[in-house]
């Protein structure tokens, strides 16, 4: 089904690529994201829905001294992120704090808490313990994966365990398994692999081709899907991960990112270079169940692709579920439109 305009849109002065919900803040719908000038001064913007539902205000807009190029909130403080930013041949990552009177300075300035540029290969994501508050968290290098511990009163961080993939592969990026919090999937050349934190060895690969993205279904055990340039959309089941359980066309041009809702059983979001934005009901194929998930939508819909936005000029390269509104996604553009859609027409809740 294709989509007309019907989003809430807010313009960022830069090109961006990255926007991130900002799972801490009960009290408000909001996401950050981060701009990416390559001569200007680039930006971190907090914004969040108003309460009637129908716009987005700026909270917030903070200086950031380099282009971001990756970026995720803290699960356990509203304030604090990590970027992976670049200037000229050099990259690094960082964690941040936005001021607590942010809104009473009209130049308020990001406190850089904690570096984690003891890197030797380009850093591609920072990765937080998956919910709730946790003292460690994982950076992901091309030729490296790294387990940091984290003291916040000190204002440090530590490697605990290190693992190099090689000269052979590159890393593009990865995401932690909610169900095992010991397990680290990461996107890797034409692969998937996964890792096991306590030996930072190697347990499991998925081999297929040009894995662009990966996301774990949240409610479903050894559940994945992944983004793959050519070929669309993949879910696996870990048990059996010689065989996708199923594949979905995804994008004209390159499908460059995939999400699992949050909160509702097998709904998926995709980006891609085609400038669009999907929403599917992987329950339609997949047979997995519905409790506490959408209701009906397996069998209102045999076509498992229940909407398509199309209303981008740009490459969408950032997505964001709400957590706390989990019926309201957020994607990014590359020519810096944020537009925030609901999806609560298609679906009511058991």
């Amino acid at each position: 089904m294709q989509g007309v305009a019907t989003g809430i849109g807010y313009g960022l002065k830069y090109q961006a690529r990255c926007i991130a919900d900002v799972k801490a803040d009960k009290e408000h719908t909001s996401f950050l994201a981060g701009t990416l000038s390559l001569k200007e001064e680039n930006e971190v913007h907090l914004i969040r829905l108003s309460p009637t539902g129908t716009e987005l205000i700026c909270e917030g807009l903070f200086y950031h001294p380099n282009e971001i190029w990756d970026l995720a909130s803290c699960p356990f403080n509203p304030r604090v992120f990590s970027t992976v930013f670049a200037s000229g041949e050099s990259c690094g990552a960082a964690i941040w704090e936005i001021p607590e009177a942010y809104g009473q300075s009209n130049s308020p300035q990001l406190e850089q808490l904690i570096s984690l540029n003891d890197s030797t290969s380009k850093i591609k994501c920072v990765l937080w313990w998956p919910s709730g508050k946790h003292d460690q968290l994982i950076s992901i290098e091309e030729e490296n994966l790294f387990l940091w511990n984290l003291d916040s009163s000190a204002k440090t961080a530590k490697i605990i365990a290190r693992e190099s993939v090689g000269m052979l592969h590159n890393l593009s990026g990865g995401a932690w398994d909610p169900h095992d919090q010991n397990t680290v999937a990461g996107t890797c050349d034409s692969s998937v692999k996964f890792w096991d934190l306590r030996t930072m060895k190697k347990t499991n690969s998925i081999d297929h081709a040009h894995v662009r993205n990966v996301d774990f279904n949240p409610k479903k055990q050894f559940i994945l899907v992944t983004a793959e340039d050519e070929s669309g959309i993949h879910i696996w089941d870990l048990r059996m991960p010689k065989v996708s359980v199923r594949s979905f066309p995804g994008h004209a041009h390159w499908t460059w990112m995939v999400q699992y809702n949050p909160a509702y059983n097998d709904l998926i979001l995709s980006s891609g270079t085609d400038s669009a934005v999907n929403l599917w009901m992987a329950a339609a194929v997949t047979g997995g169940d519905s409790n506490n998930s959408v209701a009906d939508l397996s069998t209102q819909y045999v076509d498992p692709l229940i909407h398509s936005y199309s209303d981008y000029e740009d490459s969408v390269y950032g997505l964001a579920w709400s957590s706390r509104e989990p019926w309201i996604f957020a994607s990014l553009s590359y020519d810096g439109r944020v537009v925030v859609e609901s999806v609560k027409s298609y679906f009511s809740r058991k």
